[in-house]
């Protein structure tokens, strides 16, 4: 079962950056800004050299983490739309290097799910069953 509504699908597809959230295992956070894409059921990210980066030692430690899809469909009216995914997360080869592979367990969504129930304010949330 796809974890994803087709118009988060859709959203995302439109999207090229993301914000991932990991956390060393003393519970240390680490945010970065870092490019994004989808493979089956799961989003992926990479780049240069990833063993560089503080998010590759904090998965080594702790393999959880969130990321962000975020923007602005309108200023006016102020209209924000995103997809916050949390799961589990695991370092992979892929072409020439490493990615990052987060399966979700917990997707939130805002202004894309039309017509869906809401959380709160605008914001749905969903566990994801497999």
């Amino acid at each position: 079962m796809q974890p994803f509504t087709d118009e988060e699908l859709a959203y995302l597809r439109t999207q090229r950056l993301a914000r991932i959230a990991t956390s060393s295992a003393s519970g240390q956070p680490d945010v970065a800004p870092v490019g994004f894409g989808l493979d089956d059921d799961a989003v992926v990210s990479g780049g240069l050299d990833i063993t560089k980066t503080v998010r590759y030692k904090n998965l080594l430690e702790n393999p959880r983490a969130t990321l962000v899809v975020d923007d602005l469909a309108s200023t006016d009216p102020w209209t924000p739309r995103g997809v916050k995914v949390r799961g589990s997360a695991s370092i992979e080869s892929h072409e020439d290097g490493l990615r990052i592979r987060i399966v979700p367990d917990v997707i939130w969504s805002w202004g894309i799910n039309e017509g869906r129930e809401k959380r709160f304010s605008s914001v749905e949330r969903r566990t994801v069953t497999r």
